[in-house]
C-alpha cells in the first residue's frame, strides 16, 4: 500500500497547524485530522515572546495582528502578604512581596522584533494558524478523528472515522498533535502522570472586570497578572480576551477541590473570597460565560519520538501552565522537530535516531520549565525577590519569554536552588513562613 502522504499529522491545534505550515513549506504532503470543527472553544490565552519568531517565519503574523487581540508587554504578580522583610542578601534591602512585574522590553530576545506579544482568543487564533496550513498546501480534515496509528505494517496507517465511517490512510511519518488527548502516548502506553503537579483548574470570562483593582499603577491593564491568594499552592490568572473581556481562572492542588463541598462555583467563589479586594471586583463584573474545569494538569511521555513517529506540543509533554508556556511550546516543538523531519524525507530514512535533535531540545527546555515552576512554587511569594533583584531579573524573564531551547541551565534556577536549600535546612529562618508546600521528589523529571 503505497503513502497517500509523506506526513499526517493528529490535530490541528496551534502545534499541528505549525508542524503542518512547516512541511508544507518545505514541499511535503501534509494531512491534518483535527477531530472537532474549528472554531473551537480553548483554554490557554497568554502567548510568550518565544512564539513571535515562529509567527513571523512561517508569514502567518499579519493576520494575527489583523486580528487586534490585545498586546501583551509583560506580566505582574500580586499577593495578599502585608509584611516587609528583610531579603537577607537576596535583594536590594527590605523587600515588598506585594507586587512585582517585568516588561518583556527589558531584554532584546533573537528573531522578536517588537516588545509585545499578544493575549489571545484561542478559538480565533487557532483558526487563524489552521487556515494558514492549508493556504500553504496542507490538506486538512476537520470533524475526522483518528483513534490508532497502526504501525505493523511498511508504512503506517492512520485509522480515522468519517461520518460513521473507519478510513485507512497510508503514510510515511507521523505526527501526534493530539494536546492533551495524547493519541499516541496513550496508544503506546507511554504516558506518565506528573507525580507533583496534579493541578485542578476552573475558569470563566468576565466583562467589565477592573484590571487594576489588585494592582493599580494605572499602566498595567493589558499585562498578564498572576495573583497569589493566601491559600497554599492556590493562585488566580488574569488574561485580558477583548478591550472589555478578561478570563480569570482559579488553579490550585486537585486534592483541595476534592475536599471541598458544593459545587464548582460554589469553589470558584469561595476561593476567590481569600482576596477580598479580588472579589469585591469580580462581583462588579458581568460572568460572561459558564464555569469550565481542567484537570490532569501535568504528565510526560517515557517516548516522545519512533521509527516513523514522534509526538509535539502537548501531546508531548505538558507541564503546569502558570508562566503561560503551552502555546510556546507547542510552535517551538513544532519548528524544531520539523526540521528534523524536513532532514529525513530528502535522506529517505523516517528511523528514530533522525529526530534525536528534537527530542533532546524538547527535553532540555521543557525540564527547564519543570524545574523553574516547581522552585517557584515551593518559593511561592519570595518569587519576586528574584524578578526584582537585578542581579537575576534578565535571566528569570529569559524564562518567561521561553526562550529555553537554545542555551544551557539558566543561572536563575541555581540560585533559587540554594534559596530554598538554605531555608529548608533553618527551622528559624526568616523567609520559613512564606514557603509553598508543594515540592518536587527531584530537581527535574525523569521523563
Amino acid at each position: 500500500m503505497s503513502p497517500d502522504f509523506d506526513v499526517a499529522v493528529i490535530g490541528g491545534g496551534p502545534a499541528g497547524s505549525t508542524m503542518a505550515s512547516y512541511l508544507a513549506k518545505g514541499g511535503l504532503s501534509v494531512a491534518v485530522f483535527e477531530a472537532e470543527n474549528f472554531p473551537r472553544e480553548h483554554v490557554g490565552e497568554s502567548l510568550v515572546t518565544a512564539t513571535t519568531p515562529v509567527l513571523l517565519e512561517l508569514g502567518v503574523m499579519p493576520a494575527i495582528e489583523a486580528a487586534n487581540f490585545p498586546k501583551k508587554y509583560g506580566a505582574a504578580w500580586t499577593s495578599a502578604e502585608t509584611r516587609t522583610i528583610d531579603s537577607l542578601g537576596y535583594g536590594a534591602g527590605p523587600h515588598d512581596f506585594r507586587t512585582a512585574e517585568i516588561r518583556f522590553d527589558e531584554r532584546e530576545q533573537p528573531g522578536v522584533d517588537r516588545d509585545f506579544t499578544f493575549h489571545v482568543d484561542r478559538s480565533k487564533f487557532d483558526l487563524i494558524l489552521l487556515k494558514h496550513a492549508e493556504s500553504l498546501g496542507a490538506t486538512v480534515y476537520q470533524g475526522v478523528r483518528v483513534n490508532k496509528v497502526d504501525f505493523d505494517g511498511e508504512h503506517p496507517v492512520v485509522r480515522a472515522r468519517i461520518g460513521g465511517r473507519s478510513v485507512d490512510v497510508p503514510v510515511r511519518m507521523v505526527v501526534d498533535a493530539s494536546g492533551r488527548r495524547t493519541m499516541l502516548g496513550n496508544q503506546l502506553k507511554a504516558k506518565v502522570n506528573d507525580p507533583v503537579f496534579n493541578q485542578y483548574a476552573i475558569h470563566t470570562w468576565f466583562d467589565n472586570f477592573d484590571r487594576q483593582a489588585l494592582n493599580p499603577k494605572g499602566d498595567q491593564a493589558d499585562f498578564i497578572f498572576i495573583h497569589f491568594l493566601p491559600l497554599t499552592d492556590t493562585w488566580v490568572w488574569q488574561i485580558p480576551i477583548t478591550e472589555t473581556i478578561t478570563s480569570i481562572g482559579v488553579v490550585t492542588q486537585k486534592k483541595r477541590f476534592q475536599q471541598a463541598e458544593g459545587t464548582r462555583e460554589d469553589f470558584f467563589w469561595e476561593t476567590v473570597a481569600s482576596r477580598p479586594e479580588l472579589l469585591d471586583a469580580l462581583k462588579n463584573a458581568d460572568q460572561i460565560k459558564p464555569f469550565k474545569v481542567e484537570g490532569d494538569y501535568s504528565y510526560g511521555m517515557t517516548q516522545v519520538t519512533g521509527d516513523n513517529f514522534l509526538l509535539i506540543g502537548d501531546a508531548a509533554r505538558f507541564v503546569d501552565p502558570i508562566f503561560s508556556s503551552g502555546v510556546s511550546v507547542a510552535l517551538n516543538s513544532a519548528r524544531i522537530a520539523a526540521a528534523d523531519i524536513l532532514a529525513a524525507h530528502a535522506a529517505g530514512d523516517f528511523r528514530k535516531e533522525r529526530f534525536a535533535t528534537y527530542e533532546s531540545k524538547l527535553r532540555k527546555a521543557v525540564n527547564n520549565w519543570y524545574e523553574f515552576i516547581s522552585i517557584y512554587y515551593r518559593l511561592n511569594i519570595l518569587f519576586t525577590a528574584f524578578v526584582q533583584d537585578p542581579r537575576y531579573r534578565l535571566d528569570v524573564l529569559k524564562m518567561l519569554q521561553g526562550d529555553v531551547y537554545d542555551d544551557e541551565e539558566p543561572r536563575a534556577l541555581a540560585a533559587m536552588r540554594e534559596v530554598i536549600t538554605a531555608v529548608e535546612n533553618d527551622p528559624q529562618h526568616l523567609w520559613r513562613p512564606f514557603l509553598g508546600e508543594l515540592r518536587a521528589p527531584t530537581a527535574k523529571a525523569s521523563f
